[in-house]
């Protein structure tokens, strides 16, 4: 799969997965999107694993939902996928925070995982 068009169906497969786990606040779910060896790195200090992953979306708020867009992808390599989104995050009681998440997802398997996971937010 070396077309855009096909890394863009992978990364739509994984990202809507993690969606419909974040936006029904289901932190297990999310964390079984990615790796067993997973970096992390939210708008918190990063972690590593999954467990990492569970304990950050456990801690967002209820009712908080995502909407990515996908605006680059490259294949690394084979079965290695990068992605580069903007996401907003929508909130019940606050404003919508808009950053931009690097993605590589890694073939296993079983499917798609997410192996590295770094947000920004750019001023």
């Amino acid at each position: 799969m070396n077309s855009t068009a096909g890394n863009e169906k992978v990364l739509r497969g994984v990202l809507d997965a993690w969606k419909a786990a974040v936006d029904a606040h289901q932190p297990e779910r999310v964390a079984a999107g990615f790796t067993e060896d997973a970096i992390f790195q939210g708008l918190h200090p990063y972690s590593v694993g999954r467990q990492g992953v569970a304990d950050y979306y456990a801690s967002q708020p209820l009712g908080m939902t995502a909407e990515y867009r996908i605006l680059e992808t490259r294949q690394l390599g084979e079965g290695l996928v990068l992605g580069y989104q903007t996401v907003d995050f929508s909130f019940t009681d606050r404003p919508t925070l808009t950053v931009y998440l690097s993605l590589v997802v890694r073939q296993q398997a079983d499917g798609w995982y997410i192996s590295h996971y770094q947000v920004s937010r750019l001023r």
